[in-house]
């Protein structure tokens, strides 16, 4: 085997979600809402691994957890999807990449890993990249401005749940975890909308038409690659390394969508993202000691 090929698998993955900013806004365009969107790129990839695994359903009644699951990767999807179709999507990733940040919270209470001095540090360096990102000049204390924001923290949290959880469940054979999160993006998004819809603020699906199902379908396909090849390189790199490939996803959404006008780069931004990137890079980077 190429031991290039689980690092290029990865590198897809990341693109995968660096670019889906663009259909997700095309469908919207098209006047199918990001939820809604959400939901049938899932309910697709759910299909097809049925189609294939039949019995990846069972592991929900034998692994009761597998439901927490389900629910953190759905409103990760849900969050992070429909903040880059309605938000400034430098802002979005970044934001959605306080991820590491949360996880330093989480691993305490879920896997009993009290934070090191070297992780609380990487905390504050986070933290202190949010800060800069969100302070408006002239405003107080710096909070989420609008609802992408909201959606991206949201989001970044519910990624740092969905993936310790997976630490946690890593006994669980593979195909009940991915039937779980295909289950989440498509149940989460799908009452998401179905809500939206009856509150007035999510309208319903448009009817067919062929640049609605092209792009649809071509969506659907990229989550479902972009899906196999992070199953494929996740299982065949270190942890670390995944995790440092995976940023790559901030440099593909941020330049597409700056030369696209769908993001600005800020001074402010470009600080504050400096920030979060290197904490990101710090917890993801190979040490020795246990900090």
């Amino acid at each position: 085997m190429n031991p290039l090929l689980p690092a290029v698998a990865l590198l897809v993955n990341a693109l995968v979600w660096g670019l889906s900013w663009w259909p997700f806004r095309q469908l919207q365009a098209l006047g199918l809402h990001p939820l809604w969107s959400t939901t049938l790129v899932y309910l697709f990839s759910l299909a097809c691994l049925l189609l294939f695994r039949p019995a990846a359903w069972r592991g929900l009644g034998a692994h009761p957890r597998l439901w927490w699951l389900l629910l953190a990767s759905g409103l990760t999807n849900l969050g992070f999807n429909w903040a880059v179709t309605v938000g400034d999507v430098v802002r979005v990733v970044l934001l959605f990449y306080l991820m590491p940040a949360w996880s330093v919270l989480l691993a305490w209470p879920l896997l009993g890993l009290r934070p090191t001095a070297g992780a609380l540090m990487r905390l504050a360096l986070a933290l202190g990249g949010v800060f800069v990102v969100l302070q408006t000049p002239g405003m107080g204390w710096p909070v989420p401005e609008s609802l992408a924001d909201w959606l991206a923290l949201m989001g970044g949290f519910c990624f740092a749940l969905t993936n310790l959880l997976l630490l946690k469940l890593n006994t669980v054979p593979s195909e009940s975890r991915i039937f779980a999160m295909f289950s989440g993006g498509t149940l989460m998004a799908g009452l998401a909308a179905m809500t939206g819809m009856h509150q007035g603020f999510v309208g319903p699906m448009p009817s067919p038409s062929t640049a609605l199902l092209v792009l649809g379908l071509g969506l659907s396909l990229a989550f479902l690659v972009g899906n196999m090849a992070l199953q494929y390189g996740a299982a065949r790199l270190a942890a670390h390394t995944t995790a440092l490939i995976m940023l790559s996803e901030v440099v593909f959404a941020s330049a597409s969508s700056v030369a696209l006008g769908a993001g600005q780069l800020t001074q402010r931004t470009l600080v504050g993202g400096t920030l979060i990137v290197l904490a990101a890079l710090w917890s993801a980077w190979p040490r020795r000691d246990s900090a």
